[in-house]
């Protein structure tokens, strides 16, 4: 007899002014493990945080039958336990807090040392985590961290990890709930290569030891313990398939992608005041530390005008830490010699000064960005390097930031704020943010994080459109080799801080 974990019956569910999903039906049984997938925006997220509690449904109802079954097992929990506590949910973004429990982190505090105390350690952060109360722990301490391979991670602080390394970490953290269901939103993104290949076998061990897991992810890395899959498009599950069944054709949109070059040339002439440099980036036996941590070890690296870089590197290699040091984010740069375009980091230049010659995007500056402005002012505040628009508006500017959007096909999110919007179109917006001063330098970190096939594309032929009609440098970071641009002709290589030959 099928017997389900939960169900989703004739379920409507609002979000400010829109309709979420409207007569939603969705059910999973025990023993099955779901993905869903989707274009962008199609209303994954939305999915599993309606399946977490989070959002308010307005018709309909969700039954948590694993709940019913937990509290005939274990009567004597019934007064101090709801649903909520055997269900872990790991999101697209963290939300961990400082020790003095007084706000959250902010972007650069990962490189100032007197702020990165302000931090729990990943033990200190794990050990924080109460599980439901139940009989056999599975998924203890050693355990999780072993599986997840923390253990050279446990007296890191949080701040100080990187992307992958956060990811591992939140990932962990829900299963020290030692949840019945487990949903997580895109967990592959921002791991590397060979951390992806360990995620399928992480995950056969989740399910094998009694988890259901709920996933949404992209149609190409759909892991082997999944047994079924939901196809959404518009908040709507159009198709649901066994995992067999299902090809990525079922998601792919046939639209076809085209750039307007004329319409590019004018955007990348619009601001224009970059002189000529000599030396884009010079570095010379670049040494960074963290206690005992050695960082980046005697990195030498000379970037020219023009060139296009791909800055390649597991997670935890010194990607992030390395760019920082170019972006005016690390205090560290002033103890090494280091040359930002023509001018030695010491002899006068200010943080600004150095931020108005790059356009920046990185996962750790999407995590921390503020959400309370208008798309429109976001991408605007791009030509003051602020972390929003704290002034008043500029009509000729806000156009730019305009047609940069519908460049990026994000313009029909102008007046929403950022928070309200898909992560992915958010994700364009702070591209179109670093674009629109057009500044001497781009640094992408991993800039496709969470977009569907054909946005990928689209910003990969944007990239090389860009880079065709200008003289810009670019630096890319990816994990994924058919994202990096057709114009990236150089290579750096990381590994443990050292760049490899």
């Amino acid at each position: 007899m099928v017997s389900p974990v939960f169900s989703i019956q004739h379920v409507s569910v609002r979000f400010l002014d829109g309709i979420l999903f409207n007569n939603l039906n969705f059910v999973v049984n025990k023993g099955e493990n779901w993905a869903l997938v989707g274009e962008s925006g199609s209303g994954k997220t939305a999915l599993l945080q309606t399946i977490a509690g989070n959002f308010n449904v307005t018709a309909g109802e969700i039954k948590y039958h694993f709940f019913e079954e937990y509290l005939k097992q274990h009567p004597g929990n019934a007064e101090h336990l709801t649903h909520h506590k055997l269900v872990a949910l790991v999101e697209a973004k963290h939300h961990f807090k400082n020790l003095s429990n007084t706000g959250d982190f902010y972007y650069q505090q990962r490189y100032n040392s007197s702020d990165s105390e302000d931090a729990l350690t990943v033990e200190e952060y794990l050990h924080t985590i109460k599980p439901a109360p139940q009989p056999n722990i599975y998924w203890h301490f050693d355990k999780i961290i072993s599986t997840l391979k923390l253990d050279k991670l446990s007296g890191k602080q949080l701040i100080k990890l990187s992307n992958g390394e956060t990811k591992r970490l939140r990932i962990a953290a829900a299963l020290s709930k030692n949840p019945i269901l487990l949903l997580m939103d895109s967990p592959l993104t921002g791991l590397d290569i060979e951390t992806r290949k360990e995620f399928n076998t992480i995950i056969e061990e989740i399910t094998a030891s009694g988890i259901t897991i709920v996933m949404a992810t992209s149609p190409y890395e759909i892991p082997g313990a999944i047994t079924n899959v939901a196809v959404l498009k518009n908040g709507v599950i159009t198709d649901i398939v066994t995992k067999d069944e299902f090809t990525p054709q079922l998601v792919e949109p046939q639209t076809t992608d085209s750039i307007d070059k004329e319409e590019l040339r004018l955007l990348l002439n619009a601001y224009n005041t970059s002189p000529g440099y000599q030396q884009i980036i010079s570095m010379n036996k670049v040494h960074v530390k963290y206690g005992d941590n050695i960082i980046l070890n005697d990195v030498d690296w000379q970037v020219k005008p023009g060139d296009r870089w791909a800055l390649l590197g597991h997670n935890g290699a010194g990607k992030s830490t390395l760019l920082s040091l170019i972006n005016g984010d690390n205090p560290q740069a002033y103890a090494n010699d280091i040359i930002l375009f023509d001018k030695k980091r010491g002899t006068g230049e200010s943080i600004w000064d150095i931020k108005k010659k790059i356009g920046f995007v990185s996962p750790e500056l999407h995590q921390y960005f503020p959400t309370d402005n208008s798309c429109l002012q976001v991408i605007e505040s791009g030509y003051y390097d602020t972390l929003g628009l704290f002034r008043p508006s500029s009509k000729e500017k806000a156009a730019i930031a305009l047609r940069w959007m519908k460049a990026l096909e994000i313009d029909k999110y102008a007046r929403t704020l950022l928070k309200n919007i898909p992560a992915s179109a958010q994700r364009l917006c702070l591209l179109a943010r670093a674009l629109i001063k057009n500044p001497p330098l781009l640094i992408f970190d991993e800039p496709c994080q969470g977009m569907d096939t054909h946005q990928q594309q689209h910003f990969k032929n944007l990239v090389d459109t860009i880079c065709s009609l200008s003289k810009v440098t670019l630096i890319y970071v990816t994990h994924y080799q058919q994202e990096i641009p057709d114009s990236v002709d150089r290579v750096l290589r990381l590994e443990k801080g050292c760049v490899m030959g």
